[in-house]
C-alpha cells in the first residue's frame, strides 16, 4: 500500500493541475475533477481489494464516457487497473479487464470524433472525418497501452504462480530428505539395538554360567568360587559400559529430557487429578495389598491409564464418566477402566485402535504383551467402553 500510495500521489497531483482537466468545462470540469479524486483512492487499495477497484474503475470509465467527460491526466490511472485486474483479481477480473482494455480505444474515440485538419490550395484550412481505415488504426493505437498493460499483468501473474511452485517444491524435497534422514537414523538405531542386545545377552549368559559355577565350588573349592565371583563383577561392569556406550548412541535430543525415573503405580493419582482438571470425572479404586512392583509393570501400568483415559476423552463425549480399578492379587495384577461414553467404532476396533493421532489400543497391546500379561477391551455393558489388563507379578521358570 505504500508503493500504490506513492504513484496514486503522482496521479492525483496530474489530475488536480490547473489544465489537468483537460477540454472539459462547467460541470463536466467539476466531474473530471471527482474522477481525478477517485482514481487515486482506488489505486490504493487496488493490491488488497483487486476485484472490487477494478470494477469500480472501468464502470468509472464508463460513466465518463457516457456524461461526455473528455480523458485527462488522471486517465492514465486506468492503465493500472488493467494490469492489477490481469495480475492480482480473479478470472472475471481479468476478463473484465481485457474487454474494458480492448473496449477503450473505439469507445474514446467515438466520444471525441476527431476530424482531420488540412489546408487547401488557397491556405484556408478545411476539416473532414477519418477515413475507416485510419479510424481502425487510431482506436487500435488508442487501445494497446490497456492491452500491454494487461499482458504485463498476466505475466506477473505467472511468474509469481512460477515461483510458488519453485518454493513449494524445494520445500517438499527438504522434506522429502529429512524423512530419508530420519529413516536411515532409525535403521541405524535399530542395528545398534541388535548389538545391544547380543552383547548383554553375552555378558549375561557368561555372568550365570560363573554363578552356577561359584555356587558348585563355593564349598569345596572356595579359591575358585573367588575367581568366579571376580569375573562376574567383571564382566557386570563391562556390560555396564557397553550398555551406557549403545544407549548414548540411541539417545536423541528430543529424549534428552526423559532421563528421569518412569512414573509408576504412586504418580496414578496425580495422573487422574491432570484428567479431572481437563473436564474428565474419574473415580479411582485400589483393592488387595498395594506393594512394590516390578518397574517394567509399573510403567505398564501408568502407560494403560493414561492411554485408556485419552480415548475416553476422545471418543467418549460430553459428560462423560470414568473409573479407574487397580487390584493387587498374589500372583497378579488387574487394571480396569471404563467409562459410560458412547465408546468406540467397529472400525476403530478392527484397526487396533489406530485414529491418526496415536496407536491407541495397539500401543496397550505391545506394552502388555511385553510383560506376558493379556488385554481385554470392548463394548461395556449398559453403554461406554471396558479396558482389563492383568499382568503377572511373577516370571514362571
Amino acid at each position: 500500500m505504500v508503493v500504490d500510495s506513492a504513484w496514486a500521489a503522482i496521479v492525483l497531483f496530474l489530475g488536480v493541475l490547473p489544465d489537468g482537466g483537460g477540454a472539459n468545462t462547467g460541470w463536466r470540469a467539476g466531474v473530471q475533477f471527482a474522477v481525478a479524486l477517485i482514481i487515486p483512492l482506488l489505486m490504493v487499495f487496488r493490491r488488497r481489494y483487486p476485484d472490487a477497484t477494478v470494477a469500480a474503475a472501468t464502470a468509472l470509465g464508463v460513466g465518463q464516457i457516457v456524461l461526455g467527460v473528455l480523458p485527462a491526466a488522471s486517465s492514465i490511472g486506468y492503465l493500472v487497473f488493467a494490469y492489477t485486474g490481469a495480475a492480482f483479481g480473479s478470472r472475471w477480473t481479468s476478463r473484465l479487464a481485457l474487454t474494458a482494455g480492448l473496449a477503450a480505444g473505439p469507445l474514446t474515440f467515438w466520444q471525441i470524433h476527431p476530424t482531420k485538419v488540412l489546408r487547401d490550395e488557397d491556405g484556408d484550412i478545411l476539416q473532414r472525418p477519418y477515413q475507416l481505415g485510419e479510424s481502425v488504426l487510431i482506436t487500435a493505437l488508442m487501445s494497446t497501452p490497456f492491452i500491454l498493460c494487461w499482458a504485463w499483468g498476466r505475466l506477473t501473474r505467472v511468474r509469481r504462480a512460477y515461483l510458488v511452485e519453485l518454493e513449494d517444491r524445494a520445500a517438499r524435497l527438504e522434506r522429502e530428505r529429512d524423512a530419508q534422514a530420519k529413516v536411515a537414523v532409525a535403521a541405524e538405531r535399530a542395528r545398534i539395538a541388535r548389538e545391544l542386545h547380543d552383547v548383554v545377552a553375552h555378558n549375561v549368559s557368561v555372568m550365570i554360567v560363573q554363578a552356577d559355577g561359584a555356587a558348585y565350588v563355593l564349598d569345596n573349592s572356595p579359591q575358585q568360587a573367588k575367581e568366579a565371583l571376580s569375573t562376574i563383577a567383571s564382566t557386570g561392569r563391562q556390560a555396564l559400559v557397553e550398555m551406557r556406550r549403545l544407549l548414548g548412541v540411541l539417545r536423541t535430543a528430543d529424549t534428552a529430557e526423559e532421563y528421569v525415573p518412569q512414573p509408576g503405580v504412586e504418580e496414578l493419582p496425580e495422573l487422574l487429578e491432570q484428567v479431572r482438571t481437563a473436564g474428565l470425572q474419574v473415580e479411582f479404586a485400589t483393592s488387595g495389598d498395594p506393594r512394590e512392583l516390578p518397574r517394567g509393570v509399573e510403567l505398564t501400568v501408568y502407560r494403560i491409564v493414561q492411554e485408556a483415559l485419552t480415548n475416553v476423552r476422545k471418543h467418549g463425549g460430553p459428560d462423560v464418566h470414568a473409573r479407574v480399578a487397580v487390584d493387587f492379587g498374589e500372583r497378579e495384577l488387574a487394571v480396569l477402566i471404563e467409562d459410560d461414553g458412547r465408546g468406540t467404532t467397529d472400525e476403530q476396533l478392527a484397526s487396533g485402535g489406530a485414529d491418526g493421532q496415536g496407536h491407541g489400543l495397539i500401543g496397550m497391546r505391545e506394552r502388555v504383551g511385553m510383560v506376558s500379561g493379556s488385554l481385554d477391551v470392548g463394548p461395556r455393558p449398559g453403554g461406554g467402553f471396558r479396558i482389563r489388563a492383568v499382568l503377572p507379578l511373577k516370571t514362571a521358570h
